[in-house]
Formats: structure tokens, C-alpha cells, sequence
């Protein structure tokens, strides 16, 4: 017990050291450059021209716009957003990336699933190219902003209902969606989703996690996730090439030049400031945990909800939640797939068979009940979807 209290007081003074040396650090770096916009390599433009480049690849015709959702977090809140075959009758696809992610990495599924159907991929709000509010500090409330957003976006494109798939952050979105909303979601797919379990009470020595990685954890506690990303300016994109090679390289098949295409269009969504960064920090237990998570609330979806959970045999995230949802929801369709050799990015490393089980899940929704209690659509005047906020179909 003594040389556990040690440690504990170890990790104290290092996390307190820590904390007061990073802050030195970046007061240094802030003024000596005079801010984040003079030191990243940040640029809406390439931004916007990086995003063309690797959509080049989509063959289906889209749509890139803005869409006006008012006063939800900030003053007046955009929703960055592509849409496909949007003249089909069929229930639309709706998709939410995960975290420092954009609309441009779907790219490997969006002609699969546009083939059958309405899609929609828009940059969550803090991401990408959508605005970037200040979030609330607290977790809740962090949330229901975005929930909010998302049911804000549905009412201005104009949706009854739709099919809702979120990747990692997007999936926690998306079932706090559900939860609220249960009316308006014709089936849940969730791929790979980040938040569902409790953060284990042992989780260093569960996962045999070194002295010295938890006292460098604590340390940087304080700290946005990407915070190097930004902290290394111009050399960002190196850093997120060299971070993640494999994925870059994956992109390979459906982007020339991948492999300095995606660090590219990575950093560029990561060097601006980190509005939806500081969101997912502030619902963030540790980086795998949320503080308020979703295995306490599933039982409360809607048991007519037809949920597919997805996860890749080689990810980090704890794939047990897709077996807590069948055991919250015993007389409910819940459908779990594990997709073998893929890690947490399902929809990129394997996307032939994410592609099938999301297309089969939506054939159910298509052949499905619709959802009850379903209220009419609400008028709106202030829709900013109109050609001066559009970009030329691709």
C-alpha cells in the first residue's frame, strides 16, 4: 500500500510540474507568433480545395452547401454538408463522422450507398468546414448542443425521418439523437461508436498501462486531443502523416496522391481553432470514455428502434457494448456485426463489407414500420441551402 501511495504522489507532483511547464510552453509559442492563425499553415481555401481534390474520386454527382441553423451554440451556426441522388424517393442516409474527421473521408462508401438512396454527410458542428462555436463546459449541456444542431440541420434540408449512421464520436451523437428524437430515425447504425461504456475503475492495470505513459497522461490532461497538431505549425501535416501512415495509405485506391492528400486535408481540419475538439474533451472520461455513458441511458431507446452495431475485430474500442445493447433491449432488433481485420476506421479498412452491412440495415429500414407519433414537418424561412450557398455539383 505504501509504494502505491508513491506512485499516486509521483504522478501528483508530475501532472502539477506538467501542467505548469506546458502552459510555458505554448504562453512562449503563443506569443511568439502571435496566435494559432500565424503559425499553422491554416487556410480555408485549401481547405476547400483539398476536400474537391479528394471527392474527385465520388462519381455520383453531389452537392456541397452551407446550411443555416441559426442560434444553436453560436450567433449564427452552419452546417457544412454534401449531399447525393437527393431526388430519390427512398429514405435518406444520413451520416456523422467521428472526431477531427470531415465529410471528405467517406469517400470509400458514399457511391455504394448513393446508389439506392438520398445521403447525407455534413461536417459535425467545431469540425471541418462547419462552424466553429464555443461549446458549453459542461458535458450535458454539450450534448444537447449538439443534438440540437443536428435536429436544426434536419428541419432546414427538410427531413421527416431518415436512416442515422455515426462513426465513433458521430455514433454517441447519434444515439443521444435517437434518444431525443426517436420520431424521426428509421434505424440506427452505429460504426465502431466511441462513448458507451463505464471507464473501467482499474483501467491502468487492466490494460498493463507503464508508470511512466500515466504520469505523461495526467500531464497533458488539460490539453485538446490534436493539441500537437496545432503546437507543431507548419510541420502539423508531417506530423499527422507520420502519426498514422496507414491510414493515408489506405486512401490509395480511391485518392492519387493519398498519401500527402489526406495528411493534408487532416490538418487542415485540425489547425483551425478546436471548437468541436474542446467539446469532445469536455464529454471525454480519459480518451476511450465518456462521463456520462451511453450503456446507461440505451434502455431508454425507443424499442421499436432498429439498431446495427458495428465494430472491427482490431480497433480499441470495447466491442461488448454491441451485447449490452441486446441485453438493454431484450425484445428489440439489434443487429452486431464484427468486421474481422478491421480496426477502429471500419468504414476505411474494410469498406466493401461496411458497405453491405450498412446497405442491408437500410433495406430493413426501407422494408421496416415507420416510427410512430411522427409530427409534420416545420416550416422555416432562413434555410440557407440556395445557390449563392452552394458550390457547383461534382
Amino acid at each position: 500500500m505504501g509504494s502505491e501511495l508513491n506512485i499516486e504522489t509521483s504522478t501528483s507532483s508530475f501532472s502539477s510540474l506538467g501542467r505548469t511547464w506546458i502552459r510555458s510552453i505554448f504562453s512562449f509559442v503563443w506569443n511568439w507568433t502571435g496566435g494559432w492563425f500565424s503559425w499553422t499553415r491554416q487556410s480555408d481555401v485549401m481547405l476547400r480545395n483539398i476536400e474537391q481534390t479528394i471527392l474527385s474520386c465520388v462519381k455520383t454527382a453531389y452537392k456541397r452547401f452551407y446550411v443555416d441553423i441559426g442560434a444553436v451554440v453560436g450567433q449564427c451556426d452552419k452546417i457544412w454538408t454534401i449531399s447525393l441522388n437527393d431526388e430519390s424517393t427512398k429514405t435518406p442516409l444520413v451520416m456523422l463522422h467521428g472526431m477531427g474527421a470531415g465529410v471528405a473521408l467517406w469517400c470509400p462508401n458514399l457511391d455504394a450507398f448513393a446508389a439506392t438512396r438520398p445521403v447525407y454527410a455534413m461536417d459535425l458542428l467545431g469540425f471541418g468546414r462547419s462552424s466553429r462555436p464555443k461549446f458549453a463546459s459542461d458535458a450535458e449541456k454539450v450534448e444537447a448542443q449538439w443534438v440540437e444542431s443536428v435536429e436544426q440541420w434536419r428541419r432546414e434540408v427538410k427531413i421527416d425521418e431518415f436512416i442515422l449512421l455515426g462513426h465513433s464520436l458521430g455514433g454517441f451523437i447519434a444515439t443521444a439523437y435517437a434518444l431525443k428524437y426517436p420520431e424521426r430515425v428509421r434505424h440506427l447504425i452505429l460504426a465502431d461508436p466511441w462513448g458507451f461504456p463505464e471507464k473501467p475503475s482499474n483501467v491502468y492495470e487492466k490494460y498493463q498501462v507503464p508508470f511512466w505513459f500515466r504520469a505523461v497522461a495526467t500531464a497533458l490532461q488539460p490539453l485538446n486531443p490534436l493539441w500537437a497538431v496545432r503546437a507543431a505549425g507548419p510541420a502539423g501535416k508531417w506530423l499527422v502523416s507520420k502519426t498514422r501512415p496507414d491510414i493515408s495509405r489506405k486512401y490509395l485506391n480511391y485518392v492519387p496522391d493519398a498519401e500527402t492528400v489526406i495528411p493534408e486535408y487532416i490538418y487542415q481540419c485540425n489547425s483551425q481553432a478546436p471548437s468541436g475538439e474542446s467539446a469532445f474533451h469536455t464529454l471525454m472520461h480519459g480518451f476511450g470514455w465518456a462521463k456520462n455513458p451511453m450503456v446507461r441511458r440505451v434502455g431508454r431507446l425507443d424499442p421499436g428502434l432498429p439498431i446495427t452495431v458495428m465494430y472491427g475485430s482490431r480497433s480499441w474500442v470495447d466491442y461488448s457494448t454491441g451485447h449490452l445493447l441486446g441485453e438493454s433491449r431484450p425484445d428489440s432488433p439489434t443487429y452486431v456485426q464484427v468486421i474481422n481485420g478491421a480496426g477502429h476506421h471500419i468504414y476505411l479498412d474494410k469498406p466493401e463489407q461496411f458497405n453491405k452491412y450498412v446497405l442491408e440495415a437500410c433495406a430493413r429500414a426501407d422494408d421496416g414500420p415507420r416510427p410512430k407519433a411522427l409530427p409534420s414537418i416545420e416550416s422555416s424561412t432562413d434555410t440557407n441551402t440556395d445557390s449563392k450557398n452552394q458550390e457547383p455539383a461534382s
